[in-house]
């Protein structure tokens, strides 16, 4: 298998951002207590997550919750091999991001 980091930097445009999207979600369901917040956060159950991983509103959904959080963002960033500044405006690339400015 190849490296994950790698891949995830290799795409542009929509396909990197549903991808980091997708690397977000898989951090954020490591630990119970982010899987806790996250769902209770997006009001989902966690059988409802299969069905909603190819809907890029969704998908925006899950970086606008790791944006709301410093440290959560910073995680994930890292996890990604990425700055956190790139989370931001790779999330920009999905539907549903509010207007820079």
């Amino acid at each position: 298998m190849g490296d994950p980091v790698r891949a995830l930097t290799d795409r542009s445009g929509d396909d990197a951002a549903e991808a980091l999207a997708l690397t977000a979600l898989a951090y954020l369901l490591e630990d119970s207590d982010r899987t806790s917040r996250f769902l209770t956060a997006t009001g989902i159950d966690g059988d409802a997550l299969p069905p909603r991983l190819s809907d890029p509103l969704f998908l925006g959904c899950i970086l606008d919750f790791v944006l709301e959080d410093d440290a959560l963002l910073v995680a994930v960033a890292e996890a990604a091999g990425l700055r956190a500044e790139r989370v931001a405006a790779m999330r920009r690339r999905l539907p549903g991001a509010l207007p820079q400015g």
